[in-house]
């Protein structure tokens, strides 16, 4: 199983982007979802998340301008970003926790560099 992250890039301030992760592999199932991340010199905390039936939770400082969601199908997260600010640069990784050949665990991607200039 593996989780490959895209969407990621450089954009000014106000403008938008759009994440997507998606789990690939022998799946049987995927419980939560969601979205990390990490700057230079800070803790990883996180971003956004999401269940299997679609309840969301968000960080404080995204709240309104990043939404999350999912196509359980596809076994794929999206972060639709929004109102960027440079405080939002950092490397965004996702992760899902799923049950596949192996159990339950939690994977995560690999990271995607978001820079957002002034």
């Amino acid at each position: 199983v593996q989780l490959v992250e895209s969407g990621g890039g450089s954009v000014q301030a106000g403008g938008s982007l759009r994440l997507s992760c998606a789990a690939s592999g022998i799946i049987f199932s995927i419980n939560d979802m969601g979205w990390y991340r990490q700057a230079p010199g800070k803790r990883r905390e996180l971003v956004a998340s999401i269940t299997s039936g679609g309840r969301t939770k968000y960080a404080d400082s995204v709240k309104v301008r990043f939404t999350i969601s999912r196509d359980n199908a596809k076994n794929t997260v999206y972060l639709q970003m929004n109102s960027l600010s440079p405080e939002d640069t950092a490397v965004y990784y996702c992760n899902a926790d799923l049950t596949d050949t192996i159990g339950t665990m939690t994977y995560w991607g690999q990271g995607t560099q978001v820079t957002v200039s002034s």
